[in-house]
């Protein structure tokens, strides 16, 4: 029979992943990837250690615990520096799944569609692992490798996301293309984060996500971006070499042209939105 662990304390967690177990928070990609047969995997719940929740603030930034659910993200007081997370929140699947969906389960599950990563990156997140030897952060631009993949090494757990104060004025917005509306995985999806002084932009952060095997933030964009004023041609300044990080893939939700031309339109109603 498989062993499963539900910890009341990080310690006793990180004890047991001395040897191999599948971590489990809130469980909206682990069960639907085993419907119809056992589960054969020793199981660590994390849900039930309380330190790993919730949202914290300091003059440096905000902390935000690995099993904070996309509920409780969207039901906080943040300033608008989250509107685009909290705007990617409520895509993340149905009520149910976002009363149930952690903010780091998104990450560590690492899929190219993953709606949080986009407008985390655009926040300049870095991710907060653990071991029984001790912590270490890394920026999250680093942190997912690939499809699936993560630099996440045996007997790691992410416990927290940390996002930096900004010097000024900031905020941020989230828009997703899917085949419908709602409860639907990404053809595209783009995240922004601008700094802006006097009607002017002083600092960008663009990421696309669902056009790479990684989300991937647009550095010449970015730079584009820096000294705009905030006027109606803001949306007009993406050109199509600024997505040259993207590699996009042909599916069945959308072929690589028809994603590329996607994440374009995205980008510039995106920035568009950000004018007053």
């Amino acid at each position: 029979m498989p062993d499963y662990l539900r910890p009341a304390r990080l310690e006793d967690a990180l004890t047991a992943l001395a040897r191999p177990f599948t971590v489990l928070a809130g469980g909206t990609d682990f069960y639907p990837a085993r419907v119809g047969r056992s589960i054969d995997e020793d199981v660590l719940d994390i849900s039930g250690i309380a330190g790993l929740r919730g949202i914290s603030a300091s003059p440096r930034g905000w902390r935000l615990g690995a099993t904070t659910t996309w509920s409780e993200l969207v039901a906080a007081d943040l300033p608008p520096l989250f509107d685009g997370l909290k705007q990617a929140a409520l895509e993340v699947g149905g009520r149910q799944i976002q009363n149930a969906g952690t903010l780091a389960g998104n990450l560590c599950n690492a899929s190219p569609a993953a709606d949080g990563v986009p407008p985390l990156l655009a926040l300049d997140a870095e991710v907060e692992i653990a071991s029984r030897t001790g912590s270490r952060r890394v920026p999250l631009a680093a942190f997912i490798t690939g499809n699936r993949r993560t630099v996440l090494l045996p007997g790691e757990l992410v416990v927290a996301l940390h996002v930096p104060r900004p010097a000024g004025d900031a905020r941020s917005a989230f828009l997703k293309l899917g085949a419908r509306r709602y409860l639907v995985i990404s053809i595209a999806m783009a995240a922004a984060t601008l700094e802006t002084a006097a009607g002017r932009i002083v600092g960008a952060r663009v990421a696309v996500g669902a056009c790479s095997a990684v989300a991937q933030r647009l550095p010449a964009l970015e730079a584009a971006l820096a000294g705009a004023p905030l006027d109606a041609g803001l949306g007009d300044r993406v050109e199509s070499g600024h997505l040259a990080p993207l590699a996009p893939i042909d599916d069945v939700r959308g072929s690589a042209g028809y994603r590329n031309e996607a994440a374009l339109t995205l980008l510039r109603r995106l920035l568009q939105g950000f004018v007053p």
